[in-house]
């Protein structure tokens, strides 16, 4: 059910050396194999780095491509110079169609992913609303759906805190963005941040509390997730006013 990749150090590494790995299988080939074959076999290792879902991943992998084309397979060989204008041209093409390569890789996996996870956020929701109908008291609800926030989007840890608000942390929207300050935060590609990041509950339209999500430095859980997580939420809070409603009625 859950898209994750991580924009963290390891995974670009891997995006800048699969490009080179391949060009040291294809060296003892390169007075055989025509540059314009070498540039192809390259542009499958960029498309295979990108189909993870990773776009910064695949445009790293595109420009290695490129920068090892140049210094393997054209002349003058082991420099970063190109003298042969057929080259030339075949550099930048391997550069530009990687890019694009990389970027559709990239989309296409992500439509396949929320293809496949539709059913399953439906089913998860479904589920909560269903727990927070039959809940008796405001604590099971917000284990309930504090337990499935940490499950949804593989967090270090999550609590709740009813109540005031105290401190500036990065904020989650409804619309599954992360505010930081007054900033959008790029998690597509700079993935979750390193702190703690607040869910606010709202019951009866009155703010009741807040899950403080504790996430993967780096995970990069998709927009819908996102979404679903604060979709959650909203079944806390409703499930939490309908409970203070009965209370004061009792």
């Amino acid at each position: 059910m859950r898209r994750y990749t991580t924009t963290g150090p390891l995974s670009l590494i891997g995006a800048a050396l699969a490009p080179l790995v391949l060009s040291a299988v294809l060296l003892p080939l390169r007075g055989h194999l025509a540059n314009t074959n070498v540039a192809l076999l390259l542009v499958v290792a960029i498309v295979a780095v990108a189909a993870s879902g990773h776009r910064l991943a695949g445009a790293v992998a595109a420009l290695s491509a490129a920068v090892w084309f140049d210094f393997f397979f054209t002349r003058p060989y082991e420099q970063f110079a190109i003298s042969r204008s057929s080259d030339i041209v075949t550099a930048a093409l391997l550069l530009a169609v990687g890019l694009i390569a990389s970027q559709l890789a990239a989309k296409a996996r992500k439509f396949e992913v929320v293809a496949i996870t539709d059913a399953g956020y439906l089913t998860r929701i479904h589920e909560t609303a269903a727990r927070a109908r039959s809940a008796n008291s405001a604590p099971v609800v917000v284990e309930y759906v504090r337990a499935q926030l940490v499950d949804l989007l593989q967090l270090r840890g999550c609590r709740f805190e009813f109540g005031s608000l105290l401190g500036h942390p990065p904020r989650l929207e409804g619309d599954g963005s992360i505010v930081v300050g007054r900033k959008v935060w790029d998690t597509d590609v700079l993935g979750m941040p390193a702190e703690e990041v607040e869910l606010r509950v709202y019951g009866n339209g009155r703010y009741v509390g807040r899950f403080l999500l504790d996430p993967v430095p780096g995970s990069m859980p998709s927009r819908q997730t996102l979404v679903v997580a604060v979709t959650l939420a909203d079944q806390a809070g409703a499930a939490i006013g309908s409970l203070s409603r009965t209370t004061a009625a009792a």
